[in-house]
């Protein structure tokens, strides 16, 4: 699978947190044969936005955000920096033309965004671990101004949430679930639940779902969507009678199971009528928790040998 998918995920998700803060610009070309900027934010405040935690921490710079959904090689990290002083030079040639001045500290930062990262990649690169920065977060030599997050080494806690979205597997799944659960206390988060709903109903529709990585980030968007489906019916944008909602809610699980599982066979099939038997709550919790059964687990639930 291509990072495309991933990257618009990320690009729209990134934008929304930190638009408040700054200017974010996304899929900013520069000029040079390297691709696009992934997202290029410019603060407009110096001060640490603490409710977005380590991203709030990164964010006080001018920056450039490079999140991969794959742990980038060291041509992908090469080319990274390559973007990187594309835009630094970009910067400096503006300021000669203006007769103006900017400093090495104005330049922008480099913050590439993976799941995993490998010991090879860090001592080939030179990053290490920063004092007064989380566990994950490596930094390569001063003057490179770039540094590499390892998403899967980050504490959980409030503090990584943001980033952790950007991860993989259950990793992903659990901070989707987390801003969820956010977006139920504090409507302010609602616009990135969206985002979620939206990303997974585009997936399940254009892309190919037997896919392995398309059917994980599938599944990792699901806590969001099917809080989205019910806020829809709860405002009445999802019309029909109760029989046509429960054919509809049918179609959903099915789905559901025929991505987390490849398909829906024979077995799975049996226990779709006792799964849609529970309450709308203990059907929604295990939906939710799907991604941490195992096909055999999920069977023994339902008693089907």
């Amino acid at each position: 699978m291509t990072r495309q998918p991933h990257d618009q995920l990320a690009k729209e998700y990134l934008e929304e947190l930190l638009a408040p803060l700054g200017e974010v610009k996304t899929s900013k070309d520069v000029k040079s044969e390297v691709q696009e900027i992934d997202v290029w934010f410019v603060p407009t405040t110096k001060s640490i936005n603490s409710e977005l935690g380590l991203l709030g921490k990164m964010a006080v710079t001018s920056c450039l955000f490079e999140p991969y959904r794959n742990a980038p090689n060291e041509i992908e990290i090469r080319s990274c920096l390559l973007k990187l002083y594309s835009v630094q030079g970009e910067l400096l040639r503006q300021s000669k033309r203006e007769k103006s001045y900017i400093s090495e500290e104005e330049l922008p930062f480099l913050w590439i965004l993976t799941p995993t990262c490998s010991e090879k990649i860090l001592e080939g690169f030179g990053a290490k671990a920063k004092e007064g920065w989380e566990k994950g977060v490596y930094f390569l030599p001063k003057y490179q101004k770039a540094v590499i997050v390892a998403i899967n080494q980050l504490s959980v806690t409030e503090d990584t949430l943001w980033l952790r979205v950007l991860g993989k597997g259950r990793i992903q799944t659990e901070a989707i679930s987390k801003v969820v659960e956010l977006s139920q206390e504090d409507d302010k988060w609602d616009r990135l639940v969206e985002i979620f709903a939206s990303w997974r109903k585009n997936l399940e529709l254009n892309s190919n779902v037997n896919d392995e990585e398309v059917r994980e980030l599938i599944m990792s968007l699901s806590p969001a969507y099917l809080k989205q489906r019910e806020e829809w019916k709860q405002e009445g944008i999802e019309e029909g009678r109760q029989e046509g909602q429960k054919d509809g809610q049918r179609l959903m699980v099915e789905s559901l199971l025929a991505v987390r599982f490849g398909n829906l066979d024979e077995e799975l099939s049996t226990i779709i009528s006792q799964l849609m038997e529970l309450s709308l709550t203990e059907r929604t919790q295990l939906l939710l928790n799907l991604s941490n059964l195992s096909r055999e687990e999920l069977l023994a639930r339902f008693k089907v040998d």
